[in-house]
């Protein structure tokens, strides 16, 4: 359903293979399981390397996709998203926001809280930072 290949919104990508529906699953967020503190620590050296692999499960837990994770640490930030992130019983789902065609890359809205030192390149000349 799902390939991993390079991206021009931002190294890797995730592109999908067949035609995918709205709402459907496609893809869970896996990673190591850390603490908040844990992740503000690894965050920072994310960060610096220009990348954001820590997705925010509740007040206490975070999922270091850099750790033990799948293609879906690789699905791009973008302000106009084709898909979204659901947490179902503290498992984190990138679903389908509309009807994905082949070859589309998949993106969702990181909705980042940080230090906003990244900037976004979903589009020319967008003006959000991550």
């Amino acid at each position: 359903m799902i390939e991993r290949r390079r991206s021009k919104l931002h190294g890797w990508g995730v592109f999908a293979t067949t035609r995918i529906t709205k709402n459907t699953r496609i893809i869970h967020y896996a990673g190591e399981k850390i603490t908040q503190r844990e992740s503000a620590r690894r965050e920072a050296a994310h960060l610096h390397r220009g990348h954001i692999w820590c997705f925010h499960l509740n007040s206490r837990w975070v999922i270091d996709g850099s750790r033990g994770g799948n293609d879906a640490r690789f699905i791009n930030h973008s302000c106009t998203p084709n898909c979204y992130a659901q947490i179902i019983d503290g498992v984190i789902w990138i679903r389908a926001a509309k009807t994905l065609a082949p070859g589309e890359e998949l993106t969702y809205n990181y909705q980042t809280e940080g230090e906003k030192t990244i900037s976004c390149q979903c589009r020319p000349n967008c003006r959000t930072r991550l």
